[in-house]
């Protein structure tokens, strides 16, 4: 488990505001809850503002940002990149969370850095693609075309951050978690895990 940490969610569907305990992530949770605000928006074409909410709600000059993945999080670091270029903001740099996020981040002109195990991230945004509604659980990598690397390094990205935002559109907020769970084994013996995973699920789990 991470420390500690306060997460903000903000995906597009009618406006409300609700307060909630904070969302994990990768395949079921990344971190421990705490209290935080959900925002909703109108339409699909809003996430580009909850792209810009996130980044001037949450970055400060000075800091080290996990840049994610998606279609939400490449808007938040055009958005940023920006920012940076008119001197809105200073000295932040980026640890992306994949190849794509590191192109995107290096055509913007966003200061890159490489995530190691020592990195301190002092805030991080990316794309979901499930946000369970009772738990607030993300699930990551389920529609990810990357290699499995960069995908273990998001999730790596997310735990590290001292705070962590999660932009999705408002299908993706659910009641419960459906279809498949993406689940990554840095290990040999994969089958072992695979037997603890049947085992968790009663065999209801088609690993």
């Amino acid at each position: 488990m991470a420390s500690l940490a306060t997460s903000t969610l903000v995906y597009s569907t009618p406006v409300r505001i609700k307060t909630s305990s904070k969302p994990g992530s990768s395949s079921r949770n990344c971190k421990k809850t705490v209290p935080f605000p959900v925002t909703r928006a109108d339409s699909s074409s809003l996430l580009l503002d909850a792209a810009k909410y996130t980044v001037d709600k949450h970055i400060q000059s000075g800091m080290v940002v996990g840049l994610g993945s998606g279609q939400a999080s490449g808007m938040a670091i055009q958005y940023l990149g920006r920012l940076l270029r008119a001197g809105a903001l200073k000295d932040v740099v980026g640890v992306p969370m994949s190849v794509t996020s590191a192109s995107e981040a290096a055509k913007a002109g966003i200061p890159l850095d490489v995530y190691q195990d020592s990195s301190q991230i002092d805030f991080a945004f990316d794309d979901a693609d499930i946000i369970e509604e009772e738990t607030l659980a993300a699930i990551i990598g389920r529609q990810k075309s990357q290699a499995d690397e960069s995908i273990i390094q998001e999730k790596s990205i997310l735990s590290a951050a001292k705070k962590l935002v999660f932009m999705i559109t408002g299908n993706k907020y659910m009641g419960s978690l459906e279809g498949s769970i993406p689940v990554l084994v840095q290990a040999l013996n994969w089958m072992e895990t695979a037997e603890e995973i049947d085992d968790l699920f009663l065999g209801d789990a088609e690993v």
